[in-house]
């Protein structure tokens, strides 16, 4: 049924159409400025009016993604698990750098239990979809079973959805997980035919010896698991997370029900990377938020045909990149709906040299 499930998601998914954008964009070029003058805010307002058939954003939600994962067993981190915990708590109660940022831009965080190895069964405001309490340890075998990786996107769908009948109309990604930048390395390595010490960095700041674990432990878990590159579902499965896997259905499902969904860094670009693999026509519904210190997310963004929005050295997740570039597409659809055209404003249009 999941399967079943999965396909019926899949077939929702269409391109944005081509005539829309064109169209979007010759309105674009009869304002009074020289064309192209505003560069990539012009395109981001043509994107997301192609997109929603609307002209301004009401409502903006960032969905922050919760889990552990085994893999830290082999020293791949500079911080203990028990700090995935501690930091939902602090998300839940607004303490955190994606609540500060998420107020200063205006948007509503929700968090989500996919799978931390703690229970919160007294914890009001969080969204709990616990899958198991943390993946296996990749090294040893598959961090997930087939069923908990299509659960894990079946739930992000399920944000999605909620989203929708909320009244969002712009979607954030973020994640929390101690480790996780080592999965998302190695879905980065898998599904980009690229070698390990290619795609894997410092994560939460490892010195040499631990970016040494980190790549053997990467090296290992894809030896051990061998997952299909050509199998999305296999991959995540084998080497993900499980909120890597909510992540990748928040996308799926946001291309789904027509949502432009804006996605933050490392850990959610291998998410956004899963979903792009399931289906090509992911990809219009993505909006990069920024360019990650990891050196794998380049390589990432490359894959899926996105340009990041930012680049401000940042690598913390949570859905901060993606709070930041949200302001900036509502700046191109401010300049959308304001600026007026040359006629109206009785200025002279420029003609071709």
């Amino acid at each position: 049924m999941p399967r079943v499930a999965l396909k019926k998601i899949l077939e929702q998914i269409k391109p944005v159409s081509a005539e829309k954008l064109a169209e979007i964009q010759a309105r674009i070029d009869r304002q009074a400025k020289p064309a192209g003058s505003l560069g990539r805010l012009e395109e981001f307002a043509r994107r997301y009016v192609a997109i929603t058939d609307s002209e301004e954003v009401r409502g903006k939600r960032i969905y922050t993604f919760a889990g552990d994962h085994g893999v830290t067993e082999e020293g791949v981190s500079a911080f203990p698990q028990e700090v995935t915990p501690q930091m939902v708590y602090n998300f839940v109660d607004g303490g955190a750098s994606i609540n500060a940022l998420a107020r200063h831009v205006g948007a509503e965080v929700q968090v989500v239990d996919m799978g931390v190895a703690t229970d919160f069964e007294d914890l009001d405001g969080l969204i709990k979809r616990k899958i198991a309490k943390g993946t296996a340890n990749f090294t040893k075998g598959p961090a997930m079973s087939q069923e908990q990786a299509l659960q894990a996107l079946l739930t992000g769908v399920e944000m999605a959805r909620q989203a929708k009948n909320d009244g969002i109309d712009l979607v954030g990604t973020g994640d929390m997980g101690i480790g996780n930048t080592t999965p998302s390395a190695a879905i980065a390595a898998c599904i980009c035919h690229l070698p390990v010490e290619q795609v894997t960095h410092r994560g939460t700041g490892v010195d040499d010896e631990g970016l040494a674990r980190k790549i053997l432990a990467i090296s290992k878990g894809l030896a051990v698991n061998q997952p299909d590159p050509n199998d999305a579902v296999d991959v995540l499965a084998k080497v993900g997370g499980f909120e890597i896997g909510g992540i990748a259905g928040l996308v799926l499902g946001c291309a789904a029900e027509g949502i432009p969904v804006v996605v933050d860094g490392f850990i959610s670009t291998a998410g956004a990377l899963i979903a792009s693999e399931l289906h090509p026509n992911v990809r219009d519904y993505i909006f990069a938020a920024h360019q990650s210190v990891e050196i794998g997310h380049h390589h990432m963004l490359v894959r899926i045909g996105q340009q990041p929005i930012l680049d401000l050295d940042m690598r913390l997740g949570e859905g901060t990149g993606g709070a930041l570039a949200m302001t900036l597409i509502e700046a191109g659809l401010r300049v959308f709906r304001e600026v007026l055209t040359f006629d109206a404003a009785g200025v002279t249009e420029g003609s071709e040299q």
